[in-house]
């Protein structure tokens, strides 16, 4: 046991990178500074990469903007959107962590219903580092919290749990709605006194969720390859989406990995409500297309020679493209952009001196480590 005076260092503190895409300045950090101080941020400038990002002193970081993303990947700069908070996933390329936690720069520092402050990052930590339970549900959700167990019944066999790759966060005050929920409860808010749920659980296996990036962490060696959030935004037809269909794509390869994906705590508090009717136009094809692909995700099957998250991926993209294809062209843009991305991915994860590489063309002054 550490002295009390002795000073502790954060769990996984260089393990683990925070991604965060913006487009303006990141004054929303000051709030976040004695949690997110220790770590090591990726900043992902979207938009008009001559414009300049102020980020708090004191932080250690990086900034990328699309010129970076362009000199990085080259002609694979393609797979990356622009325009969009998907751009985040050019974060997670570049980290050579073991874990992401990635937040909005719309976020804060929740408070529970006794009013103290919410550490997001540490509970996100927390879910990573202990097992999940896909295979069976635990009425008392997460039977590896403090305090909780399995319940009577729950068969033996199946109580070592399987490793958690995502650990899905929740919010406060502004609800993550879509364009039309929007529209008809514009003044609908989620306060800790009667929405808090001290709750965290497993999603369970052959269920798929809307996942939100907004407040989100992976484990990246377990599924990283997966979590690749789209072409949406500039010069697409869809919005929004990013997220989840990275969560529809990342939860299936979880499923037959035999990986858990967890949901529930952390809370953070969500304090900007985007304008419904531009989200409208953003999600219009989404809402319609979305009839056609949940019941995809939920019947697509993966080979038992997809023994790896890429080759997992790689057999999806193939099934986006042949199944979903005839929805809209669309779908065969998204699929070569899959295959794209997982191209890139393995470019630059393969050996240590990608990494070296990524930093060395990173341009000044955005893409240098503070």
């Amino acid at each position: 046991m550490a002295h009390p005076l002795s000073p502790v260092s954060p769990p996984l503190k260089d393990e683990l990178d925070i991604v965060i895409p913006t487009i303006r300045n990141l004054d929303f950090l000051e709030m976040w500074r004695p949690f997110f101080q220790p770590y090591h941020l990726i900043i992902v400038q979207d938009g008009d990469p001559s414009k300049t990002i102020r980020v708090p002193e004191g932080f250690d970081y990086e900034l990328y903007n699309r010129n970076d993303v362009n000199r990085v990947l080259g002609p694979k700069a393609s797979c990356i959107s622009f325009k969009d908070s998907a751009c985040r996933c050019f974060g997670f390329l570049v980290s050579k962590k073991k874990y992401i936690f990635t937040i909005d720069d719309d976020c804060f520092v929740a408070k529970d219903p006794s009013g103290i402050e919410i550490n997001a990052l540490a509970q996100h930590i927390e879910n990573l580092l202990k097992p999940s339970t896909p295979f069976f549900f635990n009425t008392l959700y997460d039977p590896f919290r403090d305090g909780a167990d399995f319940v009577r019944g729950y068969p033996f066999s199946l109580r070592e749990g399987a490793p958690t790759a995502i650990s899905h966060g929740l919010w406060l005050n502004i609800p993550d709605y879509d364009a039309p929920t929007q529209l008809v409860k514009p003044l609908e808010r989620n306060s800790s006194s009667d929405r808090y749920v001290d709750a965290v659980m497993t999603i369970p296996k052959g269920t798929i969720f809307p996942m939100c990036g907004m407040n989100l962490a992976f484990n990246r060696e377990l599924i990283g390859p997966a979590m690749y959030f789209g072409l949406m935004g500039d010069g697409q037809p869809i919005g929004r989406y990013d997220d989840m269909w990275a969560g529809w794509c990342a939860k299936v390869i979880c499923d037959h990995l035999s990986l858990g994906v967890k949901t529930g705590l952390p809370y953070i508090w969500h304090s900007k409500a985007s304008n419904p009717f531009v989200n409208l136009k953003k999600e219009y094809k989404g809402i319609y297309w979305q009839e056609e692909i949940i019941p995809f995700f939920q019947s697509v099957a993966l080979p038992k020679e997809s023994t790896s998250v890429q080759k997992c991926y790689i057999e999806l993209a193939k099934q986006v493209k042949q199944k979903l294809g005839p929805v809209d062209p669309y779908f065969q843009k998204l699929g070569d952009a899959m295959v794209t991305w997982i191209e890139a991915w393995d470019e630059l994860n393969s050996t240590a001196k990608a990494q070296a590489q990524t930093q060395a063309t990173a341009s000044q002054p955005n893409g240098v480590k503070k």
